[in-house]
């Protein structure tokens, strides 16, 4: 496969640690040479490509900004690089390293027990164990202070009734990471694979996101000790939090899935020759859409890097991150197709990535917070105003 060549119009690397540039180097390397291969074929058939989970543990990408138990300890700017070349591959590896990371690592590490941490945080960093993130339910999804999963003491156990849906590695996990509604108020549970009571299904029919595995979680009176408890999880502002984790990785993954759609139709509008053996590339039309992508490109990696290192000196609030995730996705998404449209017919062959990450894009402008939630959000960061009732 050949190598890619990297996007960097406003020399951005300059920006960039040797660290952060090495890290960067790491990720793409492993997505060339193992990720980029696969998908093609993975999202065809509609089956995640198990066999990269060992590898990813072994290079740090999972819970790579936390710190320890196993973990890298990596800055936010370099999390996130990570994000934007495995999303590069596919919107469905990325959103399998940001499950696992920020979405069952970081509630762990975050309002877990000691002996949660010791337990479950190695073998997650590792891979020698997969998680899943239960909060989304069939009727609430941008709502999710209306659940109506519960949570029931009966001595030393709580009894979890309820569903959610949309649960990325669902059937694969070995731990899920649950909301539910208890008498103290929204609380969250650690419950096992084989827990009676627990039990998955996955959802097919999928034109987007074919390479990731999507599931329904059913709890029917199904008890789990009281030491699953996350003892610091309390309230939906703690779930909620977990959210702006993942939205961060969403926001500099996409950048990505935007390059390679830019890199595919930047080539191959030079390559392809039309009206007098002028190549593509030559026309107006052809380079008015080739500069909107690289501008639109360059400011998210701009956006990204000041929100990261917001982040790392503790000073981002979660309407930055949503400032981030919506803009970087609606780029993205008009990234793919400008470069869909600048194939013509081919731009639909599975020969070329655009159209997969078209597909895939259209669902991660609406996980972890759709487009309109995160307008409300900063509507309201500017105005004071809520505006989402």
């Amino acid at each position: 496969m050949p190598h890619f060549p990297g996007v960097d119009y406003l020399q951005f690397d300059s920006l960039l640690t040797e660290q952060e540039l090495m890290v960067r180097q790491t990720a793409r390397q492993f997505v060339d040479e193992r990720a980029v291969p696969l998908f093609r074929e993975a999202f065809n058939s509609g089956n995640f490509p198990k066999q990269l989970i060992p590898e990813m543990g072994r290079l740090g990408f999972f819970g790579a900004n936390l710190e320890g138990y196993g973990c890298a300890g990596m800055n936010n700017v370099e999390y996130g690089l990570i994000m934007q070349e495995i999303e590069r591959a596919d919107s469905g590896l990325r959103s399998f390293v940001s499950v696992q990371g920020a979405l069952v690592m970081y509630p762990i590490h975050t309002f877990g027990s000691e002996e949660q941490k010791n337990r479950w945080l190695p073998k997650l960093q590792s891979g020698e164990a997969i998680g899943c993130f239960g909060l989304t339910e069939p009727d609430f999804g941008s709502n999710p202070s209306a659940m109506r999963t519960s949570a029931e003491r009966r001595g030393e156990e709580w009894v979890l009734n309820g569903e959610k849906t949309w649960i990325t590695n669902g059937s694969l996990a070995e731990v899920a990471v649950v909301w539910a509604r208890t008498p103290e108020g929204i609380r969250g549970f650690l419950v096992e694979r084989g827990t009676p009571g627990y039990s998955t299904r996955d959802l097919h029919g999928k034109l987007s996101m074919r390479a990731s595995i999507t599931s329904s979680l059913h709890f029917d009176n199904c008890a789990v000790p009281q030491e699953n408890q996350l003892p610091c999880a309390k309230g939906l502002k703690a779930a909620l939090s977990c959210l702006s984790q993942a939205r961060f990785g969403i926001g500099w993954g996409v950048i990505g899935a935007a390059m390679d759609c830019y890199e595919t139709a930047r080539a191959y509008t030079l390559a392809r020759k039309q009206f007098d053996d002028k190549p593509l590339a030559g026309h107006q039309l052809v380079q008015e859409k080739l500069a909107w992508m690289i501008t639109e490109i360059s400011k998210a990696q701009l956006l990204a890097l000041h929100v990261a290192k917001l982040k790392d000196a503790g000073k981002v609030e979660a309407a930055h991150i949503s400032m981030l995730k919506r803009n970087n996705v609606a780029m993205a998404l008009e990234c793919a197709r400008l470069s869909r449209d600048l194939l013509g017919a081919n731009g639909i062959m599975d020969e070329y990535p655009i159209m997969r990450h078209m597909c895939n894009l259209e669902t991660v402008k609406t996980y972890e917070g759709t487009d309109h939630i995160h307008t409300l959000v900063i509507g309201e960061r500017v105005t004071g105003v809520p505006a989402y009732r």
